[in-house]
């Protein structure tokens, strides 16, 4: 049964504050922005659409109870192999770095050493924290974290980022619920355009995010 306590306790996990340093990484989007895909509020919306059906964020979901659900070591060496970039894997790597090394100094878990979302997903089953709840607000944060970003580059009013974001929160609880129990068979990734913009990025000359 979830209780207020582990809403807080993800609220917490997942908050800007806590210091994985998500600020720093953009997932692609920087270059997106830079080539013109991406121009407003609609453009915005409709690019964090797919990732939510079809690319990043939905593998992150699925990687996610994955490791609730099995060995988080294997689950980790999955999710490494299925990066499709060397920026994915370095903004996935240090993230989850970092919330390994968080968690242990404050809640004395030692996760060892996973990438984000598995590391989320380990957190969640040692807390006993309810998994669907966890990935939706794992979701929202992931969401969050790159309206952040396009309201910088694009740029965006705060307004427009609230409501990109008010727009996607029933995707952040479908695909929430859609994952539980998830296996490695129902990982996927068809967000090219993503993918690429990723790649394009790590030569990208003037760069001010890490991915």
């Amino acid at each position: 049964m979830t209780t207020n306590t582990d809403a807080l306790t993800l609220s917490q996990l997942l908050s800007p504050s806590f210091p994985v340093g998500g600020f720093a990484y953009s997932h692609g989007l920087e270059t997106a922005i830079n080539e013109g895909a991406i121009t407003c509020a609609a453009t915005l919306e409709a690019w964090l659409s797919d990732l939510l059906q079809f690319g990043g964020a939905q593998s992150d979901a699925v990687l996610l109870n994955m490791a609730y659900g099995g060995d988080a070591a294997e689950v980790d060496e999955q999710a490494r192999a299925f990066a499709s970039s060397a920026e994915r894997l370095k903004e996935t790597d240090l993230q989850g770095a970092a919330f390994c090394e968080t968690v242990q100094a404050v809640w004395d878990l030692d996760l060892g050493r996973l990438c984000y979302p598995v590391a989320v997903g380990q957190a969640a089953v040692v807390m006993k924290l309810d998994p669907e709840l966890t990935t939706a607000m794992y979701l929202q944060a992931y969401i969050a974290n790159l309206v952040a970003a396009a309201l910088r580059l694009v740029p965006l009013g705060q307004v427009d980022g609230q409501k990109v974001q008010t727009a996607l929160k029933p995707h952040c609880a479908a695909i929430a619920r859609a994952s539980i129990g998830a296996t490695l068979d129902d990982l996927h990734n068809c967000a090219w355009a993503s993918d690429i913009a990723a790649m394009r990025h790590e030569t990208q000359y003037s760069r001010v995010f890490r991915s």
